[in-house]
């Protein structure tokens, strides 16, 4: 997660998944400004509605004022429409957003992740790109420069209606090895799990103990 003053590169690790009765989003904390740490607990996990949240990877000047757009945004529609936005809306809404930016050749610097419940109770995980590709998640995705890493421990631990408990502790697996090996990645972690009752965030001890193997 780069400053957006001087420099545009992209470092910082976000994790998602999806579980038998919820979805798992999850980021480290480090802000990074070339090679100075210039913010140690930043959370690049934001909520969008009480059942959507959304991942920042790249510039974070960029990525608080998408999440500030995609929020006031959802907020309308419920007004317009009476009813609480889905994920599909919430991702397609953001594509079209970051893709007319991308056509002016000045593009978002960003990686996305939106997660939460879509249509008829799913629930699903859409990552974006800084052109606006929009890509549903069935099972699990990552973004950022130690995705490689986050990868390797997703592919070889995820199984498909994991219960929460176990998404949980995969996600900090999953952000330890990235922080383990990325400069760009590190200072803690941030995990969040929305489901039938709504988000919360998962308190830090549980995370300690899901890296411990507990």
């Amino acid at each position: 997660m780069e400053d957006h003053q001087n420099q545009f590169k992209k470092g910082t690790t976000t994790v998602g998944i999806t579980c038998k009765d919820c979805v798992v989003i999850g980021a480290d904390r480090r802000a990074s400004m070339g090679y100075l740490i210039a913010n140690k607990n930043m959370d690049k996990v934001i909520r969008v509605t009480d059942k959507i949240m959304m991942s920042i990877a790249g510039s974070a000047a960029d990525g608080q004022k998408l999440a500030k757009y995609l929020k006031a945004e959802m907020e309308l529609y419920e007004l317009s429409v009476g009813i609480p936005p889905s994920l599909t809306v919430a991702s397609n809404l953001m594509s079209n957003i970051v893709f007319a930016r991308a056509k002016s050749f000045i593009p978002y610097l960003i990686q996305l992740i939106i997660a939460g419940e879509d249509n008829n109770g799913e629930y699903a995980l859409y990552s974006l790109d800084m052109g606006g590709t929009n890509i549903k998640e069935e099972e699990y995705t990552s973004t950022g420069s130690g995705s490689p890493m986050a990868f390797g421990v997703l592919e070889d631990n995820y199984k498909k209606g994991m219960p929460e408990k176990d998404g949980v502790k995969l996600v900090a697996r999953a952000l330890d090895a990235a922080m383990k090996r990325d400069m760009a990645t590190g200072n803690g972690m941030t995990i969040y799990v929305i489901n039938k009752d709504g988000t919360r965030r998962v308190e830090q001890k549980e995370i300690d103990e899901a890296i411990k193997g507990k």
